[in-house]
């Protein structure tokens, strides 16, 4: 309890917190996890969880240990949860929370800007790497939605959607703490972050822009059967013609981050929403104007998603 207690006052001195977590090699210590969390060893393993419950609220009662057990530190990071575990809202009209987070920031995109923390806002174009990607959002509304390091890593479709374009947008890894999103500009488009643009059944568009951080660079797209990561130089495209169901799990970061949703206008955010809020996988968040309808259409031929990344690390 007292460890619990220096812990939280430490992580609350914001200068000391922003010191540690930002004013460090970020890229050197981002690349150096990634190898530490891939190290196959249980037992090492057992010692870095055993470290991480220090300084975090880990919880693995609903995670589903592999049939091996505990591995890598890599395993406890991208770990699946327990059938069950998330219930999805069936609603019709709803979209569901993409991810277990906490609300950052949500409202309007107001002349082209979306919020980053009170007195801070940002271009959602810069975000996308492209106006004419970002301008479905424009006068829509968004919500940010922030990974703890000890939450559930993976993220799941909003809706039954068609994923139709991912842009991976190389960059830095800041933290996406609340304390580093008040004091660095722009931060969500200064790092490293993938603009997923889906579309529903009745043809509205949505986007999910997952945003990487200090120890979380990479990041795992189903669609893709590729892991992007922070020093692959970029923006690369992929142009897709990928189906997910809702709920259906889309990818993971290789930690936590955040994770913002993009709307156009006419959808509406759940009116109960706070910042602080925490919510879970499968809650709703937004609701249609009403339930989709249609069949998603069906150009002939696939459009290909050549890739000069590298492919592999999968679960195994």
């Amino acid at each position: 309890m007292k460890l619990a207690r220096w812990r939280d006052r430490l992580i609350q001195q914001e200068d000391l917190n922003f010191l540690l977590t930002n004013r460090v090699p970020r890229l050197a210590l981002t690349r150096f996890i990634g190898w530490y969390s891939r190290l196959p060893s249980p037992r090492l393993t057992r010692l870095s969880v055993a470290v991480w419950r220090l300084f975090t609220d880990l919880d693995l009662s609903e995670a589903e240990p592999p049939p091996h057990g505990w591995r890598s530190l890599r395993e406890v990071f991208t770990r699946r949860l327990k059938p069950g575990a998330r219930p999805i809202d069936a609603t019709p009209s709803a979209l569901v929370s993409p991810c277990d987070g906490i609300v950052g920031a949500f409202g309007p995109v107001t002349r082209g800007m979306a919020l980053q923390a009170k007195g801070m806002d940002y271009r959602i174009a810069d975000l996308f790497g492209d106006a004419g990607r970002a301008a479905p959002y424009l006068n829509g509304s968004y919500l940010t939605l922030r990974l703890t390091s000890a939450m559930y890593h993976r993220f799941h479709a909003p809706a039954d959607l068609r994923i139709e374009r991912v842009t991976h947008l190389a960059g830095d890894t800041w933290n996406v703490n609340p304390i580093a999103l008040k004091r660095v500009e722009r931060l969500f488009c200064r790092n490293v972050r993938a603009a997923v643009e889906c579309r529903l059944t009745d043809g509205t568009p949505m986007a999910l822009v997952p945003v990487a951080a200090i120890l979380v660079a990479s990041l795992r797209l189903h669609a893709l059967d590729l892991t992007l990561r922070p020093n692959q130089p970029g923006p690369h495209r992929f142009d897709l013609r990928q189906d997910h169901a809702r709920g259906e799990e889309m990818g993971w970061f290789e930690q936590g981050s955040t994770i913002l949703v993009f709307l156009p206008p006419g959808v509406a955010l759940r009116g109960d929403l706070a910042v602080g809020q925490r919510v879970r996988m499968g809650e709703a968040i937004a609701h249609l104007p009403e339930a989709p309808r249609g069949r998603f259409a069906t150009p002939g031929g696939a459009a290909p998603a050549p890739s000069p990344l590298r492919s592999g690390d999968g679960d195994e």
